[in-house]
């Protein structure tokens, strides 16, 4: 027998043991030894769930000794027997992971019922249709969760009973009816699993456990984790807690409540319940429950004691809780309590208010929001003044705006939303199962449950928007439709939700900018107090610029000017440059050109007056601005076989002979970025001579401009040794030309291994260095990201042979390594040498964690990623407070 200890009685844990008797497991430990009614229990550990798949689906040595004699104690505690044919003591068994994932993983309640034990609890009770409805629930959680009997088969026997007694509700069911449907039930069972439903109590336990421990590795879960990025080996603990019942009469009931608004943020007892209802009830959006409010008018002592144990474990735990309980024949309680999920705007203003409560520290703050989330407060919202085709109104779930193609399959949500098309699921309501689709989809539509169903619960924590309960809707799933009175929308027609006001609308609607004051602004106002590294956008257009400050980005970390050349009046002259045969020909198209990007430049510079502008001179290979290969030889071709012009086919193959011979087999390794500098320097000196000019024109106007100027991929200290002369040759000749003075710094990109490897010899020649990690991932794995991302990276994930996709999130082995090694390299050279990072990376929380240990003076990333930049930036000073930079 193992000497390990796998089962914990409530009152043996506490809230810091969550790694291994997960969250829901520490929170009942805790819970119970504070002092709150909470029903005796044991949790199973997560190394028994991790030891149960080493040993192949196996429970560990001596973990069912430790059970029997936890349910002893457990007995002992309730006063009632397992199994008992006079005073039967049930139990649930439920999961609770150390973070937490609703709804994903199992749970079975009223385990301990059979034919003989039902008759007991008849007896203990008095109640017969109670102790039915008991039994016929777990029948069906059992047969469904444990054995893999279909969910639907059991709705089906149970919508038929109410329809032959005339009833909407089960709890309307009668004595008789229950006792047929467990009849019927117990023969479905015995259909699919080819044995009978199981009467030994200790039986039906043991394969409710294996069910949970194996609900941890189900398709559901596995999704859930992936998207969440959620370990695969932390495992979920087991809880068996005797069980209370909702469902015993009108004194009863069942409830979930958060301590503050999960959507808004606001400080008021937010959620719902059902009377002579268990919890699964409340969860699954099979009955709409009533608001926790009228919990006040029906159970008025209930209530109050309620709303002082809210709070009390708000103050305890110092965060917003979510709470399940029960009230049993006029008792309340506490089934669970967690950190509830909320959207991004909720978790910002709750952080903030318990701030100004002096509840928790602004660190505290900072660590309550998930930078990733911040997207969400960033998205337009729907312009309510508008006139908008509204059909019908449900309840707000989880806000923001949500427009897309009808469709009523998870499975068809995932397969379209990979095609890239934008669709919102509609379901009566969604179950667990329904995870996948919902991830792809836009936002969710459901015509039951209510604001803390499955639906609602896990669209806040992806920052999805969610209308649920909108009973007006009269789905059929045979048809693909669903109808509200006289209107009926098909699969593929186009709907629009608003999470923030419930309301359904046909079509496409307006949408209006996000308002970033208030709470947001406050929040990340303490952000930028806490975080050393500086945080830039990058923007190649001055409205880009302007809404990066807005955001409150400190500069432009990468302007790309190949962007520019891309516009339509612009690309022919771009043509002739690169088409023609002397360099006459090529200044001439340059000097075209000049007066566009120097109010390109003026426009840039202009709107971050005051910060620094990084201008990257031309990066890709020639051939991305002229016509497509193969198109050229369609139209060659096209216009021979019609007989076309003649000087017009004549210039086709003449072109077609310019591109053939600027084609590359490899473009990314090619001939590009420094190397057009080096073979064409009149290019980069008209860039240089724009930048300059447009510096002059500001300065004369009193506007402090900042450039900096970059040259990219560099592989050799006399490269920019090159061109950086030329820069500065440059600079003095428009000084002198305009007589003006200013300043300026000229610096390159580290995108190659062999920068990295020399960067002490690199940075005697620049003023800075900026990472560009796209390139530099790329050429450190020999991986082609767009190749890479096409067909097999996430084959590579999938099998964990590499744990991130590298292009999302820095790879600190390898490339964080070179990084490191191109600090500590350039920095001997030049002690104050200015580094940033100016790839995606710069916007990915964790890659700024990266880069804030690797001593980076700034981020840069995309102008919509500024505020999630400055809060990671943040949070990474508090993460590594006790650790030397």
């Amino acid at each position: 027998m193992s000497n390990r200890k796998y089962v914990y009685l409530f009152h043996e844990g506490k809230a810091e043991m969550k790694d291994l008797l997960g969250g829901k497991g520490a929170n009942l430990a805790e819970m119970t030894n504070i002092g709150l009614p909470v029903p005796p229990g044991l949790t199973i550990t997560t190394e028994a769930c991790n030891e149960y798949y080493e040993v192949g689906r196996a429970f560990p040595a001596g973990l069912e000794e430790q059970l029997q004699k936890g349910l002893q104690d457990l007995e002992q505690q309730i006063g009632k027997k397992f199994g008992d044919a006079v005073n039967p003591l049930l139990v649930s068994v439920r999961s609770g992971a150390k973070i937490s994932m609703p709804g994903m993983m199992d749970t079975i309640l009223n385990l301990g019922l059979n034919d003989v034990t039902v008759q007991g609890l008849i007896q203990a009770t008095g109640n017969a249709r109670f102790a039915l409805d008991c039994y016929r629930r777990f029948i069906q959680m059992f047969g469904d969760v444990a054995m893999g009997v279909p969910h639907h088969a059991f709705e089906e026997i149970l919508a038929r009973a109410k329809e032959e007694q005339g009833v909407g509700f089960d709890h309307q069911l009668d004595a008789e009816a229950l006792k047929q449907i467990i009849g019927k039930y117990q023969q479905l069972y015995q259909e699919h699993t080819g044995t009978d439903f199981p009467q030994e109590p200790y039986q039906q336990l043991l394969l409710a456990i294996k069910a949970v421990f194996g609900s941890w590795n189900s398709d559901r879960a596995i999704v859930y984790r992936k998207h969440n990025k959620i370990p695969d080996d932390l495992g979920t603990a087991v809880n068996v807690q005797a069980m209370v019942f909702g469902n015993m009469g009108d004194d009863c009931g069942t409830g979930v409540a958060f301590t503050r608004n999960p959507s808004t943020g606001e400080k008021k007892l937010y959620g719902e319940y059902l009377i002579n209802a268990q919890g699964e009830d409340v969860v699954a959006g099979i009955r709409t429950p009533q608001p926790i409010s009228s919990l006040e008018q029906d159970m008025p002592e209930i209530y109050q004691q309620f709303v002082q144990i809210s709070q009390r474990l708000e103050k305890h735990y110092r965060d917003m809780q979510d709470i399940e309980f029960t009230v049993e024949k006029g008792k309340l309680y506490m089934l669970q309590t967690r950190n509830g999920k909320r959207t991004a705007a909720a978790a910002m203003k709750a952080a903030v208010d318990m701030v100004h409560e002096g509840l928790i520290s602004k660190e505290e703050a900072m660590l309550r929001v998930d930078p990733k989330q911040i997207n969400q407060i960033l998205h337009p919202r729907i312009d309510t003044k508008a006139k908008l085709n509204i059909i019908a109104t449900g309840l707000p779930a989880s806000p923001g705006a949500a427009s897309g193609e009808v469709v009523f399959d998870a499975d068809d949500a995932e397969k379209q939303g990979k095609e890239g098309k934008k669709v919102v699921l509609v379901r009566t309501e969604t179950t667990p199962d329904d995870i996948h689709g919902l991830v792809m989809a836009q936002g969710v539509l459901t015509s039951r449950g209510g604001m803390t169903s499955h639906a609602a619960v896990v669209a806040r924590g992806m920052g999805k928007p969610a209308v649920c309960g909108c009973e007006a809707l009269k789905i059929d799933y045979e048809q693909k439709c669903f109808t509200v009175g006289r209107i009926t929308v098909q699969e593929g027609d186009l709907i629009s939700i608003d999470g923030a006001t419930g309301q359904v609308i046909l079509g496409q609607v307006p949408t209006l900018a996000p308002e970033l004051g208030g709470e947001f602004a406050e929040f990340l106002g303490w952000a930028d107090e806490i975080r050393t590294m500086g945080v830039r956008a990058n923007a190649d257009t001055p409205e880009d610029a302007k809404k990066a400050r807005d955001f409150g980005a400190a500069g432009i970390g990468l302007t790309r000017t190949e962007h520019m050349f891309m516009q339509q009046e612009r690309l022919p002259i771009v043509q002739q440059m690169i088409l023609a045969e002397t360099v006459e020909e090529r200044q001439k198209a340059l000097d075209q050109l000049l007066p566009f990007q120097q109010e390109d430049f003026y426009g840039i510079l202009e709107a971050m007056e005051g910060y620094p502008v990084c201008i990257r001179l031309l990066d890709p290979p020639l051939h991305e601005f002229l016509p497509n290969r193969e198109e050229l030889l369609v139209e060659i071709t096209t216009l021979k076989c019609t007989g076309g012009d003649p000087e017009l086919i004549t210039e086709k193959e003449v072109l077609l002979k310019k591109v053939e011979a600027l084609h590359e087999f490899n473009p990314m390794l090619g001939h590009r970025g420094c190397r057009l500098g080096i073979t064409y320097p009149e290019i980069y000196a008209m860039q240089a001579r724009a930048i300059f000019q447009a510096v002059a024109q500001l300065t004369k106007e009193g506007v402090k401009a900042i450039p900096e100027v970059e040259i990219p991929l560099v592989i050799h200290v006399n490269e920019l040794a090159f061109l950086r002369k030329q820069t500065i040759e440059i600079a003095e000749q428009v000084m002198k030309e305009t007589g003006v003075e200013f300043e300026y710094t000229v610096g390159t990109m580290i995108e190659v291994p062999r920068a990295a490897l020399t960067a002490d010899e690199i940075a005697r020649e620049a003023d800075f260095f900026s990472f560009g990690t796209n390139d530099l991932t790329q050429t450190t794995f020999g991986f082609s990201r767009d190749d890479a991302e096409g067909k097999f990276l996430q084959h590579y994930i999938d099998a964990k042979v590499l744990k991130e996709n590298p292009f999302v999130t820095l790879d600190p082995l390898g490339v964080g390594k070179l990084m490191d090694l191109t600090v500590k390299l350039g920095r001997t050279t030049k002690p104050d040498l200015q580094i940033g990072i100016c790839g995606e990376h710069g916007g990915d929380p964790d890659s700024i964690e990266t880069c804030y240990k690797l001593g980076l003076d700034f981020v840069s990333c995309s102008t919509f990623r500024v505020p999630i930049a400055r809060l990671a930036a943040a949070q990474a000073v508090i993460s590594n407070k006790d650790q030397s930079k």
